[in-house]
């Protein structure tokens, strides 16, 4: 199964220059935050698949105008097609905002995602916004990950940790793909594509 991930910036290659044949062999589409819920429900009507979704620092437009015809996934655990799927959004707390947290609000967020997580035997995607703290996140606070991430892939070896938030808009230089023991990281600004069954990792990084 083909999963498109973006983040963070606009894909010209989909929303200015689109043609039918890009999205044609996705299944499924998963968005890590910061993006104009118009992008999304453009792309939930144009493919044809499901579009999944949590939000980022920036996404407060979304209490008022939420995508059309997405699916949040924010502090949720959902499985699609037997992949099970948790959402935790938002970025390190730096001013008042909906969706910035501090780590110990993010703890709290994943506790309560524990019994789901029982229930579901574990997660094999982590979607966040933020970056794991000291896996290729920044140095300034608002693009600080969190610690707790790493404490969830520690315990439930997730094939995929895919996030957002650090990229070169901001001036930050960033690693594409990474690994913490088990897990393979993805920084999925723009947009890359995971083909999650196939036996040997293949990421796509459209840039």
């Amino acid at each position: 199964m083909k999963i498109l991930f973006i983040s963070d910036e606009e894909s010209k290659y989909y929303w200015d220059y689109y043609s039918p044949d890009k999205l044609e062999d996705i299944d499924l589409i998963i968005s890590c935050g910061d993006l104009a819920p118009q992008y999304l429900s453009f792309l939930v009507t144009l493919s044809h698949v499901p579009v999944l979704y949590i939000h980022g620092n920036h996404d407060e437009c979304y209490l008022s105008t939420p995508p059309e015809g997405c699916v949040c996934i924010d502090d949720d655990l959902i499985v699609y097609n037997g992949i099970r799927i948790m959402g935790l959004g938002g970025s390190m707390r730096y001013r008042p905002g909906t969706f910035q947290f501090t780590e110990r609000q993010m703890r709290r967020r994943y506790t309560k995602l524990k019994r789901k997580l029982f229930l579901k035997g574990g997660v094999d995607i982590l979607v966040c916004h933020s970056p794991a703290k000291g896996i290729n996140d920044g140095e300034d606070l608002p693009h600080t990950g969190f610690s707790v991430f790493k404490e969830i892939m520690t315990k439930y070896k997730p094939k995929y940790f895919v996030h957002g938030h650090v990229h070169k808009a901001y001036g930050h230089e960033f690693k594409r793909y990474d690994k913490f023991g088990n897990t393979i990281i993805v920084n999925a600004c723009e947009r890359c594509v995971i083909d999650y069954e196939n036996k040997d990792v293949i990421i796509h990084f459209n840039v």
